[in-house]
C-alpha cells in the first residue's frame, strides 16, 4: 500500500504527480524546484535555489514522519554543471556528516527555468 504526502509547507504540484508517496518504511519525494511555497516565487541566484530546494525537500519528508537524516539517496539537476562546488557547499549543510548516496547531472532544462531540482528517497 502507498500513502501520498502532500502538504502547504512545500509548493504544490505543477503536473499531475504527488509532492511524495511512502511505500513500507521508504519516503519517495519527488523533484523539489526552488518556488516559495508562500508567494510562489523562484530565487534568481543557484545559491537561494539550493536552499529552497532544502526547504521545500524538508517540509515533505517532515509531514511524510522522516527527515532529512534519514535521507537514503538524492539526486540533484543542475542547469550548469559550473555550478557544482557552490550546489555541493550547500548541499552539506544540510547533512550531519552521514551523507546519503547521490547523483548530480546536468540537464538542458527544469521547469520554470530554474537552475536546480532536488529529490530524495529517506526511510521513515
Amino acid at each position: 500500500m502507498k500513502k501520498v504526502i502532500q502538504t502547504n509547507n512545500a509548493p504544490a504540484a505543477i503536473g499531475p504527480y504527488s509532492q511524495g508517496i511512502v511505500v513500507g518504511d521508504l519516503v519517495f519525494v519527488s523533484g523539489q524546484t526552488p518556488i516559495n511555497p508562500v508567494d510562489g516565487s523562484i530565487p534568481e541566484d543557484v545559491e537561494a535555489q539550493v536552499h529552497q530546494c532544502f526547504k521545500n525537500l524538508k517540509a515533505i519528508l517532515e509531514a511524510a514522519g522522516s527527515s532529512l537524516d534519514k535521507a537514503v539517496k538524492c539526486t540533484v539537476f543542475m542547469k550548469n554543471m559550473d555550478d557544482f562546488v557552490k550546489v555541493n557547499g550547500i548541499y552539506q549543510q544540510y547533512f550531519n556528516g552521514d551523507f546519503p548516496t547521490r547523483s548530480a547531472v546536468e540537464v538542458a532544462r527544469l521547469p520554470k527555468d530554474v537552475l536546480v531540482e532536488i529529490e530524495a528517497i529517506a526511510t521513515l
